[in-house]
């Protein structure tokens, strides 16, 4: 059983997908990595694990707005993920909590961002439930 309706899936793959993206594009000199470890552990992607249908509709900049005042998150300095990485962990990241039904905060622990950046060369052109299924056997 998924963690919710498949109605909301494509949405908050692809909104945390750009979020993710956007952080790495215009925040060139903060640390990606750390933004995407926060907001996995955060209380806003509790909301999404849990099917809160008024945060799992919110488009990127909502999404971003709300996490920073409901967690209270700072970016920090460091370098940011560069290409297309930091898009695909988000879609990778949201398909993968939705299909094992398991919390954002254990998925980072399984999955570790290091890993994704590692493994991104071999497993972008799979579609994403592939990716998700292959690296979910591990």
């Amino acid at each position: 059983m998924q963690a919710y309706s498949k109605d909301y899936l494509n949405d908050v793959v692809e909104n945390q997908g750009k979020l993710f993206d956007y952080i790495a594009q215009y925040y060139p000199d903060k640390d990606t990595k750390d933004f995407i470890n926060s907001y996995m552990k955060s209380k806003t992607r509790k909301s999404v694990d849990k099917g809160q249908a008024y945060v799992m509709t919110m488009d990127t900049n909502y999404l971003w707005d709300y996490f920073i005042k409901t967690d209270k998150y700072k970016l920090k300095e460091g370098k940011s993920l560069e290409g297309f990485v930091p898009d695909w962990i988000g879609e990778f990241y949201a398909y993968y909590q939705w299909y094992y039904n398991m919390p954002s905060s254990e998925v980072i622990k399984k999955v570790p961002i290091d890993f994704l950046c590692k493994a991104y060369h071999g497993l972008h052109d799979l579609e994403l439930d592939l990716a998700v299924k292959k690296v979910g056997m591990q």
